[in-house]
């Protein structure tokens, strides 16, 4: 099921991007994939890196009304190995547990996310840290009405149910009630 178009902060093409090495020497670099990367931002610095994004043409994504901490980045690894190493300070990316490299965000999880906190509905969330209690239920979609096509799970909270978005290990939100007539349940 397909999502509806949610807004896209694109700003200007790639070959702009002081990140975005496409000499022979960096050619690798230029075919690496893309990932969403999310960013733990401290002590009001969200607003500098967003100028910073925008100044150098990286795409973000920024959810500021929901969560004043975070910041997504779609680039390499390289390009944000590069962003981190120029902004060391108030700033960490998440990483994998195991490995301790960036996490990559998929991109079905980060478009689902966009989807359910630009939404503008009210009643949204913010459950704070992804917990493995945020994943325990049913995992269902949505199948009408402003959610349509978010998948997530259902877990009671305040003595209503409601759909829980994650990016695992990194946030967690939860929808106003969602009826159950607009659930249907997915086989995994």
């Amino acid at each position: 099921m397909n999502l509806p178009e949610t807004p896209a902060i694109v700003l200007e093409e790639r070959e702009n991007c002081p990140y975005h090495k496409s000499t022979d020497k960096h050619q690798k670099m230029s075919e690496e994939p893309l990932h969403w990367y999310a960013l733990k931002v401290f002590y009001n610095k969200v607003q500098p890196l967003i100028a910073d994004c925008k100044e150098v043409a990286l795409e973000f994504f920024a959810p500021v009304e929901v969560i004043q901490s975070l910041l997504f980045l779609h680039c390499t690894e390289a390009e944000l190995v590069e962003f981190m190493a120029d902004h060391q300070q108030g700033v960490f990316v998440y990483r994998q547990a195991a490995s301790h490299q960036p996490a990559a965000i998929p991109d079905r999880e980060m478009e689902v996310f966009r989807f359910v906190v630009t939404a503008g509905q009210q009643g949204l969330t913010l459950l704070g840290d992804d917990r493995p209690e945020y994943h325990q239920g049913d995992r269902v979609v949505v199948t009408d009405g402003p959610f349509k096509g978010a998948e997530g799970h259902i877990k009671r909270i305040k003595k209503d149910r409601r759909l829980v978005v994650t990016i695992p290990g990194i946030v967690a939100v939860a929808t106003a009630y969602i009826h159950p007539d607009l659930l249907r349940r997915v086989t995994e």
